[in-house]
């Protein structure tokens, strides 16, 4: 197949004046380059196409692919990561990963436990805070979790994220407010075990690819996967492979994930975060349809890893579940 490759390049943001924060989604070169190389080495042929804007100017200069291999976080907006394929699928070219409905849900977590809570899976109480008038609805004993609704990479992350009091509360919605400029998901703390389990295929086809436990070592800041952990989690950071087979808290994780992937139309492959709470129940925290994909750094790729299974087999199965909708 002719497959397009769309992505934001962290360099080149960087070069136009965005600050680190404003692209820690954003992927590196080398990344693009271990894609690229891994589909050429599956027998496709590429074309690098890059940001929406990039793929605008494509479209209208009459280029077409018989796959795009979407992997555009976007720069603004709820909606952000579901601008390229919303803008694909107005071309009916198909694309890899969530559809537009899919990306603009799970990106607002809010949304996503909203579905996942109906579906009768577990997941913290929650409020959704827009504006400072907000936090009169939040009646939820403390200790309480603040964060962003719809960032990623643990963007507005941080040991202050974790709430012990009311005062507290008021003043860490308010920071938040006002640095993301978007509401804030206040949420019931989960003081046990963090997993992320990451899931090949759609539908009826997905399945557990395998879940590692997220173990914050010494030096890391305490009680979250934060920003800072995320940035420097190669020092920081500890990931154990965990299986369902002798651990029965990772069973009942596994079977969270999957039925809330298929219950948030999650397509080819992506990760769904959980944590625990004190007696041992893993919680559904947020789901991630479009998972990094840098081969050693990426939680993905590091679950594929850790179960034997090379990079280039992961982008294979990701195509071929992909390649149905072509």
């Amino acid at each position: 197949m002719k497959i397009g490759l769309t992505y934001d390049l962290r360099e080149a943001y960087l070069a136009e004046g965005y600050s680190e924060l404003e692209t820690a989604e954003f992927d590196r070169i080398d990344t693009i380059d271990s894609l690229e190389n891994a589909l050429r080495s599956l027998g496709h042929k590429t074309d690098r196409i890059g940001h929406v804007r990039q793929l605008v100017s494509c479209l209208a200069a009459g280029d077409r692919w018989d796959l795009v291999f979407n992997i555009c976080e976007g720069l603004r907006g709820i909606a952000r990561e579901a601008q390229v394929p919303a803008l694909l699928e107005a071309y009916s070219i198909p694309c890899t990963f969530g559809d537009p409905v899919a990306m603009t849900v799970c990106l607002h977590k809010g949304l996503t436990k909203t579905l996942v809570e109906k579906s009768g899976m577990p997941t913290p109480q929650f409020v959704v805070v827009e504006t400072m008038s907000d936090l009169a609805k939040v009646n939820l004993p403390f200790p309480l979790f603040a964060k962003p609704i719809a960032e990623g990479t643990g963007k507005g992350v941080s040991p202050a994220s974790r709430i012990s009091s009311a005062a507290e509360l008021s003043q860490v919605c308010a920071a938040l407010l006002s640095d993301f400029r978007q509401p804030v998901l206040v949420e019931t703390y989960l003081s046990g075990r963090e997993f992320t389990v990451g899931i090949l295929g759609s539908g009826d086809d997905a399945r557990v690819l395998g879940t590692l436990e997220i173990v914050l070592l010494s030096d890391a800041e305490p009680g979250a996967y934060s920003y800072l952990n995320k940035e420097r989690c190669e020092e920081l950071v500890r990931y154990d492979l965990v299986r369902s087979d002798n651990d029965p808290e990772v069973a009942e994780a596994e079977r969270i994930a999957l039925i809330s992937w298929r219950e948030l139309n999650g397509r080819d492959a992506g990760r769904i975060d959980l944590r625990s709470d004190g007696s041992g129940q893993p919680n559904f925290i947020e789901a991630n349809p479009l998972a990094g994909l840098h081969p050693e750094h990426s939680d993905l790729p590091m679950i594929a890893t850790k179960v034997g299974m090379s990079f280039q087999e992961l982008i294979r199965q990701i195509v071929e579940s992909a390649a149905k909708r072509v």
